[in-house]
C-alpha cells in the first residue's frame, strides 16, 4: 500500500512554507496532477539539507512524495527550468496570487489547467510589467477553475450585454437591469464584454474590471482578510 502512495517527480510551484517540529517545514504545494497538497520536508530546516534553499515560491520544480495521510511527506525536489527572478511589485503579485490559491482551491482537487495558467502567469510576473493586467486575468481564470460562474457576456436575463449600458453585478448571479441588494457593483456593459474579450487595454476597463474582480473575491473568501493585501497598501492596488 505505501509503494502506491509514492508520487515520483511531480511537476509543483511551493505557495507557502513554515517551520515544523524543531528542524522540518510544512510546505504547501500546487501540483499539475495531485492539486493543492500538505507536505512535510524532514530536517529541511538542517544547514547541510539537500532540500535547503530548494524550496522556494515561483520556481518551477518537479518533486516526489508519498503517504495516505492529508500530510505527506516530501522526499526530493529538483529544478524544472532556470531560476526565476520576480522583483518589486511583481513579487507582491506573486504572494498575491498564492494567498488567493491557499484560500480558494480546495486541497486534493487537481485542476490541471490551473496549473498550467499559473505557470504562464508566473513568467508573466518576470517581465513586470502590465501587472494590473496579468491579475484581472488570473483572478477571474482561477474562479472559473474552480468551479464559480462569472458570467461576462450575458445578463441574467440571459440577454447579450450591451455595451452602452450600465449594469448590476450580483456575485452567483451575475449582471441585471434593476438593483435588488445594497452590495451589487455597478458595472459598464463595455467592461463586461472587454472581460470577456481578454481586453484590458481600456482605462475605464483595467479600472472597472479591479472593482468587480475585487468584490468577487471578496465576496468567495469571506470575511477573512487576505494578509498579502496589505503589500498593495504601498503601491496603490
Amino acid at each position: 500500500m505505501a509503494s502506491t502512495s509514492r508520487k515520483e517527480n511531480q511537476p509543483i510551484y511551493i505557495l507557502h512554507s513554515y517551520p515544523f517540529k524543531e528542524t522540518s517545514l510544512i510546505v504547501e504545494i500546487l501540483s499539475k496532477d495531485f492539486g493543492r497538497l500538505a507536505l512535510v520536508a524532514k530536517g529541511a530546516r538542517r544547514p547541510k539539507s539537500s532540500l535547503r534553499g530548494m524550496l522556494l515560491p515561483f520556481q518551477s520544480l518537479h518533486a516526489t512524495w508519498s503517504g495516505l495521510q492529508d500530510l505527506k511527506t516530501l522526499h526530493n525536489v529538483d529544478w524544472s527550468n532556470a531560476f526565476l527572478a520576480i522583483e518589486g511589485d511583481a513579487l507582491v503579485c506573486g504572494f498575491y496570487l498564492n494567498e488567493l490559491i491557499m484560500r480558494l482551491v480546495p486541497k486534493d482537487d487537481p485542476y490541471p489547467r490551473l496549473y498550467d495558467f499559473y505557470h504562464k502567469t508566473i513568467l508573466a510576473l518576470t517581465t513586470n510589467k502590465s501587472l494590473n493586467m496579468i491579475l484581472r486575468r488570473f483572478e477571474l481564470r482561477l474562479l472559473q477553475e474552480i468551479g464559480y460562474e462569472v458570467p461576462l457576456k450575458n445578463d441574467v436575463q440571459g440577454s447579450i450585454i450591451d455595451p452602452k449600458k450600465q449594469y448590476f453585478y450580483e456575485a452567483g448571479s451575475g449582471a441585471s437591469d434593476d438593483k435588488k441588494f445594497s452590495n451589487q457593483l455597478v458595472i459598464s456593459g463595455k467592461t463586461l464584454i472587454d472581460m470577456a474579450d481578454d481586453n484590458y487595454e481600456n482605462k475605464d476597463t483595467e479600472k472597472q474590471s479591479k472593482q468587480l474582480m475585487r468584490y468577487l473575491i471578496n465576496h468567495y473568501i469571506g470575511d477573512k482578510p487576505l494578509y498579502s493585501k496589505q503589500l498593495f497598501m504601498t503601491n496603490g492596488d
